[in-house]
């Protein structure tokens, strides 16, 4: 990928244009879309206008042709305002965009990335299952070969835009029931026969970010619809996950981001006492510990995105980045509502909803336990 060197400027800009397109489109929607569960279609593609739907993809597939730390940026910014519409855009990107990126054929690419970076597509990615969620190798979501076709029968679980997405990346299993060469990574669009949407789940938080089931009933899809070859899917998804992580990092930068910012206006506007609430020990502290927190998770996010801009190994790093940025987003919106006190747990201040939104960082794309497994692995393979 060729980007143009990263200044302090142009990453300025970027954010500004995160920012504005976030206080225009999303701000004024927020609790309307977050009370009906409403994931908003029209407003999330028009982000492919603004470059934010194919952010890594390179400009000659369509993309805006940027890097991580860029990625990053943009997560932030939307997830502040809005970390529902941070997790959406984090998915379309990393995962199923971001699977077509590193690992299709070249007829593939061009393909999918145009549409999926310029937002005439919105892209699921599909390896959970109702009963294996960190153990993907007991997969139970079968493709038999047939011809030059496969039959695809079982059910993915926990897949974000998985009722609107136009296009997926789905991993299967092709071969035996543990072999982590036994499954296959396909690009199954919308409307084929036997695929379609199943149980829309109804969530804590994350409400205007839609999570459905994928039902495969004898499925039957192409072999030219294979990413890379026959038995590569589960390291394919490894690998992707490990850039994935960095984009997690990224949205819970965004909701402890978000919680801070809100929560350092409220202790100067409260007053109690005959002076503003910023003044007590009990509250400064409280906000000295959250911009600590919150600088720390942001070196790690910006180090992993260093590492991945530099095609180096990155997964021990966006593993401690993903790790950390998701256990302070919660402990950060924890104090955010203790700080507004009782308005922080109504619907008219916004950290009760970085508070319900901040949990799924911790997780999704990798518990926080699981994310110590791939962690200490890699600690003893030094």
């Amino acid at each position: 990928m060729s980007m143009e060197p990263l200044t302090k400027q142009s990453l300025s800009i970027i954010k500004d244009s995160a920012k504005d397109f976030a206080e225009k489109h999303i701000r004024p929607h927020i609790m309307e879309w977050d009370e009906a569960q409403e994931f908003p279609i029209a407003t999330f593609k028009k982000m492919g206008e603004h470059g934010f739907l194919g952010v890594l993809v390179p400009e000659e597939y369509g993309g805006a042709g940027l890097g991580y730390q860029e990625y990053i940026t943009i997560i932030e910014e939307i997830a502040k305002v809005d970390s529902s519409i941070g997790l959406s855009l984090a998915a379309h990107n990393s995962l199923c965009t971001g699977h077509i990126l590193q690992f299709a054929n070249e007829s593939q690419k061009l393909k999918y990335l145009p549409k999926l970076a310029q937002g005439e597509f919105i892209g699921a990615w599909g390896l959970t299952e109702p009963n294996t969620g960190s153990d993907a190798g007991r997969m139970q979501c079968v493709a038999e070969k047939d011809g030059d076709h496969y039959i695809i029968n079982g059910t993915k679980s926990w897949i974000t835009h998985g009722k609107s997405g136009d296009v997926a990346v789905v991993i299967v299993r092709t071969g035996e029931l543990l072999d982590s060469r036994g499954m296959t990574a396909f690009i199954i669009e919308k409307g084929i026969p036997g695929f379609a949407a199943g149980k829309k789940e109804n969530k804590l938080g994350m409400r205007a970010s839609e999570t459905t089931e994928l039902i495969f009933d004898n499925c039957r899809v192409h072999q030219d619809q294979i990413i890379g070859e026959e038995g590569e899917g589960f390291v394919q998804a490894l690998k992707v996950l490990d850039g994935g992580r960095i984009s997690i990092a990224a949205l819970s930068l965004g909701i402890a981001k978000g919680s801070y910012e809100a929560s350092v206006k409220y202790a100067k506007e409260r007053h109690q006492f005959g002076k503003p609430i910023a003044s007590f020990q009990g509250i400064s502290f409280k906000l000295a510990d959250m911009a600590t927190k919150i600088q720390a998770a942001e070196l790690l996010a910006r180090r992993a995105a260093t590492l991945k801009n530099s095609h180096q190994k990155v997964t021990k790093e966006s593993a401690m980045a993903k790790y950390y940025a998701s256990e302070i987003a919660v402990e950060v919106a924890t104090d955010a509502i203790q700080i507004h006190g009782g308005y922080g747990y109504t619907k008219d201040f916004p950290v009760e909803k970085f508070y319900r939104d901040a949990k799924l960082c911790t997780i999704g794309e990798g518990t926080s336990e699981i994310q110590k497994v791939v962690i200490s692995r890699e600690i003893f393979k030094e």
